[in-house]
Protein backbone atom coordinates (compact mmCIF):
# COMPACT_ATOMS: atom_id res chain seq x y z
CA UNK A 1 0.00 0.00 0.00
CA UNK A 2 1.47 3.35 -1.02
CA UNK A 3 0.20 6.13 1.86
CA UNK A 4 -0.28 9.81 1.22
CA UNK A 5 3.00 11.63 0.19
CA UNK A 6 3.93 8.51 -1.55
CA UNK A 7 5.80 6.39 1.03
CA UNK A 8 4.96 2.49 1.52
CA UNK A 9 3.08 1.84 4.34
CA UNK A 10 5.24 -1.06 5.71
CA UNK A 11 8.51 1.74 5.50
CA UNK A 12 6.69 4.59 7.38
CA UNK A 13 5.57 1.79 10.10
CA UNK A 14 8.99 0.24 10.57
CA UNK A 15 8.43 -1.30 13.54
CA UNK A 16 6.14 1.29 15.14
CA UNK A 17 4.36 -1.21 17.45
CA UNK A 18 1.16 -0.24 19.94
CA UNK A 19 1.32 -1.32 23.26
CA UNK A 20 -1.43 -1.54 25.75
CA UNK A 21 -0.96 0.87 28.65
CA UNK A 22 -2.91 1.31 32.50
CA UNK A 23 -4.30 4.56 33.36
CA UNK A 24 -2.83 3.80 36.63
CA UNK A 25 0.06 5.27 38.16
CA UNK A 26 3.10 3.07 38.43
CA UNK A 27 5.23 3.71 41.63
CA UNK A 28 8.90 2.50 42.25
CA UNK A 29 8.98 0.29 44.94
CA UNK A 30 11.74 -0.17 47.18
CA UNK A 31 12.47 -3.25 48.69
CA UNK A 32 11.23 -3.90 52.21
CA UNK A 33 13.76 -3.21 55.00
CA UNK A 34 14.69 -5.82 56.98
CA UNK A 35 13.55 -5.93 60.94
CA UNK A 36 15.84 -4.59 63.23
CA UNK A 37 16.93 -7.97 64.48
CA UNK A 38 16.10 -12.08 63.43
CA UNK A 39 15.66 -15.08 65.40
CA UNK A 40 17.28 -18.61 64.01
CA UNK A 41 13.64 -18.61 62.46
CA UNK A 42 14.51 -15.68 60.48
CA UNK A 43 17.84 -17.06 58.57
CA UNK A 44 17.70 -18.62 55.34
CA UNK A 45 20.28 -21.67 55.08
CA UNK A 46 22.73 -19.30 53.04
CA UNK A 47 22.58 -17.13 55.95
CA UNK A 48 20.43 -14.14 54.75
CA UNK A 49 17.58 -12.81 56.33
CA UNK A 50 14.40 -15.04 54.97
CA UNK A 51 12.29 -11.24 54.14
CA UNK A 52 15.88 -10.07 52.43
CA UNK A 53 15.74 -13.49 50.43
CA UNK A 54 12.27 -12.99 49.65
CA UNK A 55 12.72 -9.82 48.43
CA UNK A 56 16.01 -11.00 46.44
CA UNK A 57 13.69 -13.47 44.32
CA UNK A 58 12.00 -10.54 42.63
CA UNK A 59 13.41 -9.81 38.95
CA UNK A 60 12.67 -5.72 40.49
CA UNK A 61 15.12 -6.36 43.91
CA UNK A 62 17.49 -8.04 42.25
CA UNK A 63 18.00 -5.43 39.33
CA UNK A 64 17.68 -2.74 42.43
CA UNK A 65 20.64 -4.49 43.39
CA UNK A 66 22.96 -4.05 39.89
CA UNK A 67 21.46 -0.68 38.51
CA UNK A 68 23.26 2.03 38.91
CA UNK A 69 21.00 5.26 38.88
CA UNK A 70 21.65 8.17 36.20
CA UNK A 71 21.99 11.86 37.89
CA UNK A 72 20.15 13.41 34.68
CA UNK A 73 19.26 12.90 31.41
CA UNK A 74 20.78 16.23 30.18
CA UNK A 75 24.02 16.35 27.64
CA UNK A 76 25.45 18.99 30.21
CA UNK A 77 27.32 19.31 33.67
CA UNK A 78 29.28 16.67 35.52
CA UNK A 79 29.96 12.91 33.81
CA UNK A 80 30.69 10.98 37.20
CA UNK A 81 27.45 9.22 37.38
CA UNK A 82 28.27 7.28 33.54
CA UNK A 83 31.48 5.94 35.04
CA UNK A 84 29.33 2.64 35.53
CA UNK A 85 28.10 2.72 32.15
CA UNK A 86 32.00 3.24 31.01
CA UNK A 87 33.01 -0.05 32.10
CA UNK A 88 30.10 -2.07 30.98
CA UNK A 89 31.43 -0.38 27.86
CA UNK A 90 34.62 -1.60 27.92
CA UNK A 91 36.83 -2.17 24.89
CA UNK A 92 33.63 -2.53 22.66
CA UNK A 93 34.76 -0.48 19.65
CA UNK A 94 30.89 0.17 18.12
CA UNK A 95 28.19 0.73 20.94
CA UNK A 96 24.74 0.81 19.40
CA UNK A 97 22.31 3.13 21.94
CA UNK A 98 18.52 3.00 20.69
CA UNK A 99 15.86 4.35 21.76
CA UNK A 100 11.70 3.15 22.40
CA UNK A 101 10.18 6.30 20.20
CA UNK A 102 11.98 8.35 17.75
CA UNK A 103 11.25 11.91 19.05
CA UNK A 104 11.37 12.10 22.48
CA UNK A 105 13.54 14.59 24.04
CA UNK A 106 15.30 12.36 26.99
CA UNK A 107 16.37 9.93 24.30
CA UNK A 108 18.28 12.16 22.38
CA UNK A 109 19.67 14.18 25.30
CA UNK A 110 20.84 11.49 26.84
CA UNK A 111 22.21 9.77 23.54
CA UNK A 112 24.57 13.89 23.56
CA UNK A 113 25.36 13.00 27.43
CA UNK A 114 26.55 9.50 26.53
CA UNK A 115 27.99 10.74 23.39
CA UNK A 116 30.40 13.37 25.58
CA UNK A 117 31.73 10.50 27.67
CA UNK A 118 32.14 8.17 25.54
CA UNK A 119 34.38 10.55 23.16
CA UNK A 120 35.89 12.46 26.30
CA UNK A 121 36.62 9.29 28.54
CA UNK A 122 36.51 6.18 25.92
CA UNK A 123 38.13 7.87 23.11
CA UNK A 124 35.04 7.51 20.33
CA UNK A 125 35.63 9.34 17.54
CA UNK A 126 32.23 9.01 15.34
CA UNK A 127 28.62 9.77 15.69
CA UNK A 128 26.95 7.40 13.13
CA UNK A 129 22.94 8.41 13.03
CA UNK A 130 20.23 6.21 11.47
CA UNK A 131 19.66 8.32 8.02
CA UNK A 132 21.20 8.77 4.85
CA UNK A 133 24.91 8.41 4.04
CA UNK A 134 24.67 11.56 1.64
CA UNK A 135 22.76 13.48 4.16
CA UNK A 136 25.81 12.33 6.99
CA UNK A 137 28.76 13.73 4.61
CA UNK A 138 27.06 16.73 4.07
CA UNK A 139 26.58 16.82 8.34
CA UNK A 140 30.16 16.01 9.07
CA UNK A 141 31.73 18.36 6.31
CA UNK A 142 30.61 21.16 8.62
CA UNK A 143 31.44 19.68 12.19
CA UNK A 144 34.80 18.98 10.35
CA UNK A 145 35.59 22.09 8.20
CA UNK A 146 32.45 24.04 8.95
CA UNK A 147 30.99 24.20 5.58
CA UNK A 148 27.33 25.59 5.38
CA UNK A 149 24.69 26.64 7.90
CA UNK A 150 23.30 23.82 10.13
CA UNK A 151 20.01 24.74 10.16
CA UNK A 152 20.01 24.79 6.15
CA UNK A 153 21.37 21.27 6.24
CA UNK A 154 18.66 19.83 9.11
CA UNK A 155 16.39 21.32 7.31
CA UNK A 156 17.09 20.32 3.73
CA UNK A 157 18.54 16.33 5.19
CA UNK A 158 16.15 15.69 7.49
CA UNK A 159 13.29 15.26 5.48
CA UNK A 160 10.21 12.64 5.14
CA UNK A 161 10.84 10.06 7.69
CA UNK A 162 13.64 11.13 9.13
CA UNK A 163 12.07 14.63 9.66
CA UNK A 164 12.31 13.61 13.06
CA UNK A 165 16.01 14.56 13.75
CA UNK A 166 15.05 17.99 12.90
CA UNK A 167 14.82 18.91 16.39
CA UNK A 168 16.58 21.25 18.87
CA UNK A 169 17.92 18.14 21.07
CA UNK A 170 19.79 16.63 18.11
CA UNK A 171 20.70 20.42 16.73
CA UNK A 172 22.24 20.69 20.26
CA UNK A 173 24.18 17.37 20.04
CA UNK A 174 25.60 18.34 16.66
CA UNK A 175 26.77 22.28 17.57
CA UNK A 176 28.44 20.31 20.74
CA UNK A 177 30.34 18.20 18.43
CA UNK A 178 31.19 21.22 16.27
CA UNK A 179 32.71 23.30 19.40
CA UNK A 180 34.68 19.82 20.07
CA UNK A 181 36.24 20.24 16.73
CA UNK A 182 37.00 23.45 16.47
CA UNK A 183 38.96 23.42 19.81
CA UNK A 184 40.65 19.93 18.28
CA UNK A 185 41.11 20.67 14.87
CA UNK A 186 43.58 17.70 14.93
CA UNK A 187 41.45 15.01 16.19
CA UNK A 188 37.77 15.57 15.35
CA UNK A 189 34.41 13.62 16.45
CA UNK A 190 33.14 12.33 12.56
CA UNK A 191 29.78 11.90 11.69
CA UNK A 192 27.98 9.30 9.15
CA UNK A 193 24.97 8.53 8.10
CA UNK A 194 24.20 4.91 7.80
CA UNK A 195 20.80 4.07 6.00
CA UNK A 196 20.12 3.97 2.80
CA UNK A 197 16.87 5.93 2.11
CA UNK A 198 18.15 8.59 -0.20
CA UNK A 199 21.39 9.35 -2.28
CA UNK A 200 21.55 13.13 -2.24
CA UNK A 201 23.34 14.78 -5.48
CA UNK A 202 26.62 14.88 -3.86
CA UNK A 203 27.20 11.30 -3.90
CA UNK A 204 26.59 11.63 -7.80
CA UNK A 205 28.80 14.57 -8.23
CA UNK A 206 31.80 12.89 -6.09
CA UNK A 207 31.55 9.56 -7.94
CA UNK A 208 31.71 11.68 -11.40
CA UNK A 209 34.33 13.86 -10.48
CA UNK A 210 36.44 10.80 -9.26
CA UNK A 211 36.04 9.48 -12.80
CA UNK A 212 36.81 12.45 -14.24
CA UNK A 213 39.94 13.16 -12.04
CA UNK A 214 41.46 9.30 -12.41
CA UNK A 215 39.65 7.16 -15.12
CA UNK A 216 38.07 10.08 -17.58
CA UNK A 217 37.18 7.04 -19.91
CA UNK A 218 34.39 5.59 -17.58
CA UNK A 219 32.71 9.09 -17.65
CA UNK A 220 30.71 8.10 -20.60
CA UNK A 221 29.46 5.04 -18.81
CA UNK A 222 28.87 6.08 -15.55
CA UNK A 223 26.29 9.06 -17.13
CA UNK A 224 24.29 6.83 -19.09
CA UNK A 225 24.03 4.70 -16.18
CA UNK A 226 22.74 7.47 -13.64
CA UNK A 227 20.61 9.06 -16.65
CA UNK A 228 17.93 10.60 -14.94
CA UNK A 229 18.54 9.19 -11.14
CA UNK A 230 20.67 12.38 -9.78
CA UNK A 231 17.93 14.47 -7.41
CA UNK A 232 17.02 18.03 -8.68
CA UNK A 233 14.25 18.55 -5.90
CA UNK A 234 14.80 18.04 -2.28
CA UNK A 235 14.74 15.32 -0.48
CA UNK A 236 11.16 14.63 0.56
CA UNK A 237 9.82 15.53 -3.21
CA UNK A 238 12.38 12.75 -4.62
CA UNK A 239 11.64 10.24 -2.83
CA UNK A 240 7.96 10.49 -3.26
CA UNK A 241 8.06 10.49 -7.03
CA UNK A 242 10.41 7.61 -6.63
CA UNK A 243 8.10 6.20 -5.25
CA UNK A 244 5.77 6.56 -8.06
CA UNK A 245 8.07 5.13 -10.69
CA UNK A 246 6.18 1.42 -11.97
CA UNK A 247 8.06 -1.52 -10.24
CA UNK A 248 9.23 -2.38 -13.51
CA UNK A 249 11.26 1.11 -13.79
CA UNK A 250 12.12 0.99 -9.71
CA UNK A 251 14.34 -2.51 -11.07
CA UNK A 252 15.58 -1.41 -13.71
CA UNK A 253 17.10 1.40 -12.19
CA UNK A 254 18.56 -0.36 -9.17
CA UNK A 255 20.02 -2.47 -12.12
CA UNK A 256 21.47 0.19 -13.72
CA UNK A 257 23.07 1.69 -10.57
CA UNK A 258 24.50 -2.09 -9.41
CA UNK A 259 26.46 -2.41 -13.14
CA UNK A 260 27.87 1.42 -12.01
CA UNK A 261 29.14 0.73 -8.85
CA UNK A 262 30.61 -2.56 -10.26
CA UNK A 263 32.16 -0.82 -13.13
CA UNK A 264 34.18 1.88 -10.64
CA UNK A 265 34.96 -1.54 -8.11
CA UNK A 266 37.00 -3.46 -11.31
CA UNK A 267 38.75 -0.01 -12.75
CA UNK A 268 40.67 1.60 -9.64
CA UNK A 269 42.78 5.15 -10.11
CA UNK A 270 46.03 5.96 -9.05
CA UNK A 271 44.70 7.02 -5.72
CA UNK A 272 43.27 4.09 -3.67
CA UNK A 273 42.20 6.14 -0.99
CA UNK A 274 40.17 8.26 -3.53
CA UNK A 275 38.51 4.88 -5.04
CA UNK A 276 37.76 3.38 -2.11
CA UNK A 277 35.45 6.41 -1.67
CA UNK A 278 33.93 6.63 -5.08
CA UNK A 279 32.96 3.22 -4.85
CA UNK A 280 31.30 3.37 -1.55
CA UNK A 281 29.64 6.86 -3.04
CA UNK A 282 28.00 4.32 -5.82
CA UNK A 283 27.32 1.57 -3.24
CA UNK A 284 25.56 4.15 -1.49
CA UNK A 285 23.53 5.02 -4.16
CA UNK A 286 22.78 1.45 -5.47
CA UNK A 287 21.50 0.50 -1.53
CA UNK A 288 18.98 3.05 -1.88
CA UNK A 289 17.76 2.31 -5.63
CA UNK A 290 17.55 -1.95 -4.49
CA UNK A 291 15.91 -1.00 -1.28
CA UNK A 292 13.13 0.68 -3.27
CA UNK A 293 13.44 -1.92 -6.43
CA UNK A 294 11.16 -4.19 -3.76
CA UNK A 295 7.61 -4.17 -4.51
CA UNK A 296 6.30 -2.95 -1.22
CA UNK A 297 2.70 -3.68 -2.11
CA UNK A 298 3.04 -7.04 -1.93
CA UNK A 299 3.70 -8.61 2.14
CA UNK A 300 5.69 -11.35 1.30
CA UNK A 301 8.53 -8.70 0.19
CA UNK A 302 8.83 -7.28 3.36
CA UNK A 303 11.22 -9.67 5.19
CA UNK A 304 13.67 -9.46 2.36
CA UNK A 305 13.85 -5.74 2.29
CA UNK A 306 13.95 -4.90 5.55
CA UNK A 307 16.92 -7.54 6.03
CA UNK A 308 18.56 -5.49 2.99
CA UNK A 309 17.96 -2.22 4.60
CA UNK A 310 19.52 -3.51 8.07
CA UNK A 311 22.64 -5.26 6.44
CA UNK A 312 23.23 -2.22 4.78
CA UNK A 313 23.26 -0.12 7.94
CA UNK A 314 25.99 -2.71 9.81
CA UNK A 315 27.93 -2.62 6.46
CA UNK A 316 28.40 1.19 6.37
CA UNK A 317 29.12 1.26 9.81
CA UNK A 318 31.72 -1.40 8.80
CA UNK A 319 33.18 0.04 6.00
CA UNK A 320 33.79 3.75 8.43
CA UNK A 321 35.49 2.01 11.09
CA UNK A 322 37.92 0.08 8.47
CA UNK A 323 38.74 3.31 6.19
CA UNK A 324 37.88 5.48 8.59
CA UNK A 325 38.85 4.01 11.89
CA UNK A 326 38.06 4.70 15.59
CA UNK A 327 35.32 3.93 18.00
CA UNK A 328 31.95 4.82 16.87
CA UNK A 329 28.44 5.39 18.65
CA UNK A 330 25.34 3.98 16.26
CA UNK A 331 22.18 5.97 17.36
CA UNK A 332 19.68 4.12 16.09
CA UNK A 333 15.75 2.58 16.76
CA UNK A 334 16.04 -0.43 19.62
CA UNK A 335 14.92 -2.55 16.98
CA UNK A 336 18.00 -1.98 14.61
CA UNK A 337 20.42 -1.60 17.17
CA UNK A 338 19.18 -4.79 19.19
CA UNK A 339 20.83 -8.18 18.97
CA UNK A 340 18.30 -10.37 18.20
CA UNK A 341 15.20 -8.82 15.69
CA UNK A 342 11.85 -7.46 18.10
CA UNK A 343 9.98 -9.11 15.17
CA UNK A 344 11.63 -12.00 13.23
CA UNK A 345 8.63 -12.54 10.68
CA UNK A 346 9.22 -9.19 9.06
CA UNK A 347 12.76 -8.36 10.03
CA UNK A 348 14.72 -11.82 9.79
CA UNK A 349 18.09 -10.37 10.99
CA UNK A 350 18.72 -6.39 12.47
CA UNK A 351 21.71 -4.01 11.92
CA UNK A 352 23.30 -5.16 15.91
CA UNK A 353 23.18 -8.67 14.96
CA UNK A 354 24.90 -8.38 11.67
CA UNK A 355 28.07 -5.99 13.73
CA UNK A 356 27.52 -8.52 16.82
CA UNK A 357 28.43 -10.98 13.67
CA UNK A 358 31.34 -8.76 12.70
CA UNK A 359 32.59 -7.61 15.43
CA UNK A 360 31.75 -10.19 18.54
CA UNK A 361 32.32 -8.41 21.67
CA UNK A 362 33.61 -5.43 20.06
CA UNK A 363 29.85 -3.95 19.53
CA UNK A 364 27.67 -3.52 22.43
CA UNK A 365 24.29 -2.66 22.08
CA UNK A 366 22.33 -0.30 24.75
CA UNK A 367 18.77 -0.52 24.75
CA UNK A 368 16.11 2.60 26.15
CA UNK A 369 13.30 1.85 27.38
CA UNK A 370 10.57 3.98 29.11
CA UNK A 371 7.82 4.10 31.64
CA UNK A 372 5.46 6.72 30.43
CA UNK A 373 5.29 9.72 28.26
CA UNK A 374 5.26 11.93 24.92
CA UNK A 375 6.83 11.74 21.57
CA UNK A 376 6.26 12.69 18.10
CA UNK A 377 5.03 10.49 15.37
CA UNK A 378 3.26 10.11 12.00
CA UNK A 379 -0.58 9.24 12.11
CA UNK A 380 -2.31 7.24 9.78
CA UNK A 381 -2.72 9.97 7.51
CA UNK A 382 0.91 10.89 7.43
CA UNK A 383 0.66 13.58 9.72
CA UNK A 384 3.08 14.94 12.23
CA UNK A 385 1.63 14.61 15.52
CA UNK A 386 2.18 14.32 19.10
CA UNK A 387 1.39 11.51 21.30
CA UNK A 388 1.02 10.25 24.78
CA UNK A 389 1.41 7.03 26.63
CA UNK A 390 0.32 6.14 30.47
CA UNK A 391 2.29 3.94 32.97
CA UNK A 392 3.00 0.94 31.64
CA UNK A 393 0.55 -1.92 32.47
CA UNK A 394 1.19 -4.96 34.83
CA UNK A 395 3.19 -7.72 32.86
CA UNK A 396 4.84 -5.64 30.62
CA UNK A 397 8.75 -5.61 30.70
CA UNK A 398 8.55 -1.71 31.84
CA UNK A 399 6.35 -2.03 34.58
CA UNK A 400 8.85 -4.28 36.15
CA UNK A 401 11.40 -1.81 35.33
CA UNK A 402 9.88 1.16 36.65
CA UNK A 403 9.88 -0.59 40.20
CA UNK A 404 13.43 -0.38 40.60
CA UNK A 405 14.15 2.17 42.95
CA UNK A 406 16.04 4.45 40.60
CA UNK A 407 14.43 6.87 38.58
CA UNK A 408 16.76 6.99 35.71
CA UNK A 409 19.44 4.02 35.66
CA UNK A 410 21.92 1.83 33.69
CA UNK A 411 22.50 -2.07 34.19
CA UNK A 412 24.58 -4.40 32.83
CA UNK A 413 22.18 -7.26 31.99
CA UNK A 414 25.11 -9.16 31.27
CA UNK A 415 25.89 -9.22 35.11
CA UNK A 416 22.21 -9.36 36.88
CA UNK A 417 21.29 -11.80 39.76
CA UNK A 418 19.58 -15.10 39.04
CA UNK A 419 16.29 -14.07 39.69
CA UNK A 420 16.98 -10.61 37.08
CA UNK A 421 18.13 -12.94 34.65
CA UNK A 422 15.50 -15.76 34.52
CA UNK A 423 13.15 -12.57 34.18
CA UNK A 424 15.62 -11.13 31.54
CA UNK A 425 15.12 -14.26 29.54
CA UNK A 426 11.55 -14.26 29.56
CA UNK A 427 9.54 -12.55 26.72
CA UNK A 428 7.76 -9.52 27.27
CA UNK A 429 5.51 -6.88 26.00
CA UNK A 430 8.04 -3.63 25.63
CA UNK A 431 7.27 -0.49 24.23
CA UNK A 432 8.48 -0.27 20.64
CA UNK A 433 7.22 3.17 18.68
CA UNK A 434 8.45 3.68 15.64
CA UNK A 435 7.85 6.10 13.06
CA UNK A 436 3.96 6.25 12.72
CA UNK A 437 2.16 5.52 15.68
CA UNK A 438 -0.35 4.03 16.54
CA UNK A 439 1.88 0.72 15.13
CA UNK A 440 1.83 -2.40 14.26
CA UNK A 441 -1.15 -4.02 16.02
CA UNK A 442 0.36 -6.65 18.10
CA UNK A 443 3.37 -5.26 20.28
CA UNK A 444 6.31 -7.35 19.88
CA UNK A 445 7.43 -9.78 22.57
CA UNK A 446 11.15 -8.75 23.26
CA UNK A 447 13.96 -11.22 25.32
CA UNK A 448 15.84 -8.43 26.70
CA UNK A 449 18.83 -10.56 27.93
CA UNK A 450 19.01 -11.15 24.53
CA UNK A 451 18.58 -8.60 22.56
CA UNK A 452 20.61 -6.25 24.47
CA UNK A 453 24.29 -6.14 26.27
CA UNK A 454 23.01 -3.20 28.64
CA UNK A 455 19.78 -1.44 29.30
CA UNK A 456 19.15 2.31 30.02
CA UNK A 457 15.65 2.89 31.86
CA UNK A 458 13.91 6.45 31.88
CA UNK A 459 10.84 6.61 34.11
CA UNK A 460 9.62 9.90 31.93
CA UNK A 461 9.87 10.96 28.30
CA UNK A 462 8.52 14.39 26.64
CA UNK A 463 8.12 14.85 23.07
CA UNK A 464 11.25 16.37 20.92
CA UNK A 465 11.01 20.04 20.24
CA UNK A 466 10.86 19.87 16.79
CA UNK A 467 12.41 23.22 14.68
CA UNK A 468 9.92 22.32 11.57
Amino acid sequence: MITHKGLPAALLVSLAATLAVSPAASAATPPPAAPASASASDIAPDGSRKADAAAFRSPQAALDRVAHPLRTTEPRGNLADLRPFGRMVGDATVVGVGEATHSSHEFVTLKHRTLRYLVEEKGFRTFALETAWSSGLRIDAYLTRGEGDLTQIMDEEFQGTYRWWNNAEYRDLLRWMRAYNVRHPEDPVRFVGDDNGFAGPGLYDAVTAYAAAFRPELTPQLSELYRGLRPATNAETYVNDYWTKPLAERKELAERTRRASELLEQHPGADADAHAWAVQHATAIHQMTTLYAFDWDDPRNIPAAMLHRDRVMADNVAWWQQHVGGKIMISAHNSHIALDSYAPTNYPRVQGDFLREQLGAGYLSVGLTFDHGSFNAFNHDGAPERSTVGPAAPGTAEHTLDQVRHRDYVVDLRNTPAPARAWLAAPHTIKNIGATYPGIADAPQVRLAQSHDVLIHLQQVEAARMLK
